[in-house]
């Protein structure tokens, strides 16, 4: 016995533009969710009877429809382009940047983290590519959907993805760290010491553990949150209506007005930094939501970053230019970037990496002598880097197998069923075998052992965190 049920929820302006499936056949439920026009996730459960199955389904699908889905008839709706923020086609009229390389990754990018080795930039075809210093491609992963954004919590890259889950780029394979719920349109999000900050279309911030379970969520006064930053000390959350901070339990410390709508967010040690539509990157104290600084560009911004605490702040338009401001406000320099505007940026020992509309990730020289002759027409000689060859790792839920292992191999954990949940915990001596441990969410099965690279104690110290290379024991 078998029967399927077919939904979608399709907005306009942008809106939410889902499906949801729900096929039951004989015990088992199997719901397949995503975007339309893509393959999306699957999952299974088993049930004990038919009835019980069919009592499940039903379930679910109410879910659904109490939240705007509709029967329809897959296949008539098409995929709908992501699409983020209008791009204004404007060419900038500045002298050009001094761009040391630039990497073509396929298609528009929004993600980029710099970090002590490498740059990381991942893009609306799901590509996210690892690259040295100076251009060189080193790695390539695969993700289902197109990449939000590239965030780092400590020695963790984590990367966001448009099939709703987060997933952790550590190891030689992309894992799923976090499953967002399907049905909530995510615009930007964060990490903090296993925290997770996501905002979303509508305006609101929700945060969950390192166990992907929620603590709390807020509505905010506007709508269209592109701004989320985690913090030892809460949230900091920017939509169509400024800035709000938030602490670790969710209730409102301030809230600090923008001109124009916040379409970016950057943050330092005591500082937060918003850059709107109107053209303004705000910078606010951290402490109180007291204005410290603004910086005028001439278009709409972007994107937005610093050097170590907000020495120079600088920004990129939706006219493909890019600024460098001194802490007090006065403008430094603006150059175009040849390349589109920018989608996100980071600065790292003078050079001023950007991702930007065209799928570029380009290293600027942003030292005070490259841009002083760049504004005399002087260019370095760009380098233009190509993928190549390089192989694309797909995420995915299988798992090497051992059947011996070592101390030298790594650290022994164990999935357990608790409370309706599968946690995991440490086996190896020398660990607290109470504390949980954060490890990827589609490979936990109930009385499994695995074998990890290492784990690390998290920043609070209430539990361990997995890094590494993950094999299943035999």
């Amino acid at each position: 016995m078998s029967a399927t049920t077919y939904l979608e929820l399709s907005e306009t302006g942008g809106g939410a533009h889902k499906f949801y499936e729900v096929r039951v056949v004989d015990t088992e439920v199997t719901i397949t969710y995503g975007r339309i026009g893509e393959q999306g996730q699957v999952r299974t459960a088993s049930f004990a009877d038919h009835g019980k199955a069919l009592k499940a389904a039903e379930k679910k699908i109410g879910e659904k429809v109490r939240k705007g889905y509709a029967p329809a008839v897959k296949g008539e709706r098409g995929r709908r382009p992501v699409s983020r923020r209008e791009i204004v086609s404007t060419r900038s009229t500045a002298r050009q940047a001094p761009v040391l390389w630039r990497f073509t990754s396929g298609a528009p990018a929004f993600g980029i983290f710099v970090g002590e080795d490498q740059a990381w930039v991942g893009n609306e075809n799901g590509d996210v590519y690892t690259l040295t210093h100076d251009g060189r491609v080193t790695g390539r992963f695969g993700l289902p959907d197109a990449v939000k954004c590239i965030v780092a919590d400590d020695f963790w890259i984590y990367a966001g993805c448009d099939d709703g889950n987060v997933y952790d780029l550590g190891a030689k394979v992309p894992r799923v760290a976090y499953e967002i719920a399907d049905d909530v349109d995510i615009y930007w999000l964060d990490i903090h010491d296993g925290v997770l900050g996501v905002s979303d279309r509508h305006g609101g911030v929700t945060v969950v553990d390192h166990e992907d379970e929620f603590q709390w969520s807020r509505p905010s006064s506007g709508d269209s949150a592109w701004m989320v930053r985690n913090a030892a000390e809460g949230v900091y959350h920017g939509h169509s209506r400024g800035v709000t901070h938030y602490s670790g339990r969710g209730e409102q410390v301030w809230h600090a007005d923008t001109t124009g709508s916040v379409l970016f967010g950057w943050q330092e040690r005591a500082e937060v930094f918003a850059g709107t539509s109107r053209g303004w990157v705000h910078r606010f104290a951290k402490a109180d939501g007291k204005v410290t600084g603004n910086y005028r560009c001439d278009a709409a911004v972007f994107s937005c970053a610093t050097s170590p605490d907000g020495e120079f702040v600088f920004a990129g338009d939706n006219q493909s230019s890019v600024y460098c401001f001194a802490a007090d406000g006065t403008r430094l320099w603006k150059l175009g970037t040849g390349c589109g505007s920018a989608y996100s940026m980071q600065y790292r020992g003078e050079r001023l990496y950007l991702v930007t509309t065209d799928g570029s990730l380009a290293c600027v020289d942003a030292s005070p002598a490259a841009v002083h002759a760049a504004e005399q027409g002087q260019l370095p000689e760009r380098q233009d880097i190509k993928a190549g060859s390089v192989q694309r790792v797909e995420a995915t839920a299988e798992v090497e197998v051992v059947t011996h292992v070592t101390p030298a191999d790594g650290v022994i954990v164990e999935c357990v069923q608790s409370g309706g949940r599968v946690r995991v915990h440490v086996r190896t001596d020398g660990y607290n075998p109470t504390w949980g441990v954060q490890f990827p969410k589609n490979i936990r099965i109930p009385g499994a052992r695995y074998v990890v690279s290492e784990v690390l104690t998290s920043a609070n110290g209430s539990f361990y965190r997995a890094r590494g290379e993950i094999k299943r024991i035999n």
